[in-house]
């Protein structure tokens, strides 16, 4: 009888073991790195996509996100997701046009009317496109996250007209349509990296740079840059994009644990953008950053002829005349 009961529970604790070794082989862990601060609303919009990534698997797999570039710069975590080595990140659309010259039309000044035509765009057939189109260099889009409208701001000088811009060294990602634009504009562009950008104006590198309100506040910029000029130029969005050769590793099931995910993410983070713009412009201006309203009519026109050499592109122009023709 005792030597029964003994098997019994021998036979009950190897099961035991083997299911716990079972289920912890079932549990996959993807790595998300990126350069933002942890306050910014991207990483807020990320959080959320790993939130739901664990509820709608159970916890069989689960992101862990590394923010404020501990794994490395932009183009660093870009290099580790070819390879493989990480899962995903988030980049500027600017950054992916050295892939794909598409992405180049989303980067365009003034291209988009409006923030909800951009939205349009990203979240339809052409935004799936691009999103897909860069699969031949071991990158998959999975979804744009709102990145705002791009202004300008300065040290010293304020921006009320294109003319103000002449003469000035400008931070700009390294983007072709980014340092043509500012060359439009008559200003000098100056790609530095994102994490050296503060110490840059600090020291007088750079006159100022370019970019969203939320990235101004949270890069602490505005220690240093005391205009913000609202032109508005760019609407360049982020992108979330995961490595296919991790992607590949995935069971069709995960696949569609993950891309639910991380569209159910977008509405969210783009109210914590919404949100942190209106928080940004607010404290900016309570630490002494003076905001100004220039005519955007007037930098529109002096990048007209940018827009409509691109029109003339055999690769750009179609999709120009596409994301234009979206309501």
């Amino acid at each position: 009888m005792k030597q029964n009961l003994f098997k019994v529970l021998s036979i009950s604790l190897l099961v035991v073991l083997f299911w716990g070794c079972a289920q912890k082989a079932e549990h996959k862990v993807l790595k998300l790195a990126h350069g933002l601060d942890p306050s910014h609303p991207v990483h807020k919009g990320m959080v959320v996509m790993a939130e739901r990534l664990a509820e709608k698997s159970r916890g069989r797999l689960t992101m862990d996100i590394y923010p404020s570039e501990q794994l490395g710069s932009e183009q660093q975590c870009v290099e580790l997701l070819q390879i493989g080595s990480l899962a995903i990140t988030k980049v500027s659309a600017a950054v992916l046009e050295s892939f794909t010259p598409k992405f180049k039309a989303l980067g365009l000044p003034y291209v988009f009317r409006s923030k909800e035509h951009s939205f349009n765009v990203f979240d339809g057939e052409i935004g799936e496109e691009m999103l897909l189109g860069t699969q031949e260099f071991w990158i998959r889009g999975l979804c744009f996250y709102d990145a705002g409208f791009r202004s300008f701001y300065t040290i010293n000088n304020p921006i009320e007209s294109p003319d103000d811009l002449a003469g000035l060294k400008l931070r700009v990602m390294k983007s072709q349509t980014a340092m043509e634009m500012v060359r439009a504009l008559g200003g000098s562009p100056t790609p530095i990296s994102w994490g050296e950008l503060y110490t840059a104006l600090q020291s007088g590198v750079v006159d100022g740079a370019e970019n969203n309100p939320p990235s101004l506040y949270t890069s602490r910029h505005y220690e240093v840059c005391k205009h913000y000029s609202l032109d508005e130029h760019t609407c360049v969005p982020d992108v979330l994009i995961i490595s296919t050769k991790v992607w590949n590793t995935l069971s069709e099931q995960e696949q569609k644990w993950l891309q639910e995910a991380a569209d159910e993410s977008v509405p969210i983070q783009r109210k914590y953008w919404e949100e942190s713009v209106e928080e940004s412009l607010r404290v900016v201006q309570e630490a002494g950053v003076t905001i100004h309203h220039p005519d955007k009519t007037q930098f529109a026109a002096k990048v007209q002829p940018l827009l409509d050499k691109y029109k003339e592109d055999d690769v750009l122009g179609d999709l120009i005349r596409r994301i234009q023709a979206v309501e």
